[in-house]
């Protein structure tokens, strides 16, 4: 179940698809102009708050328990992977997994 504000997100998101044709092609297509902008914006906001996560002494293993991903993915949030498949880390990673 989502989170309540990720929730009112997903309806204003799902509210953009009801209109006339105009108004919602209108409506999506400035959606999607600032999108890249914003998603940006949304992956450092997760970073930093993982970053912060990690910086207050919780294990990359014990991140990915509470966020549903796995170890090596909360590691590449912390360091800036957005595409693990065609991007190095920004710094290198340590071998272990506590914070510091």
């Amino acid at each position: 179940m989502a989170d309540e504000e990720v929730q009112r997100v997903l309806d204003a998101i799902d509210a953009l698809g009801e209109g006339s044709a105009t108004d919602r092609a209108q409506r999506l297509t400035q959606l999607l102009d600032q999108w890249p902008d914003t998603h940006a914006r949304v992956r450092e906001m997760r970073q930093q708050a993982v970053a912060e996560l990690h910086e207050g002494g919780l294990s990359y293993r014990k991140i990915g328990e509470l966020l549903g991903i796995s170890f090596g993915r909360a590691r590449q949030i912390v360091e800036g992977v957005t595409n693990p498949r065609t991007q190095k880390p920004k710094e290198p990673a340590g071998d272990d997994d506590q914070p510091g």
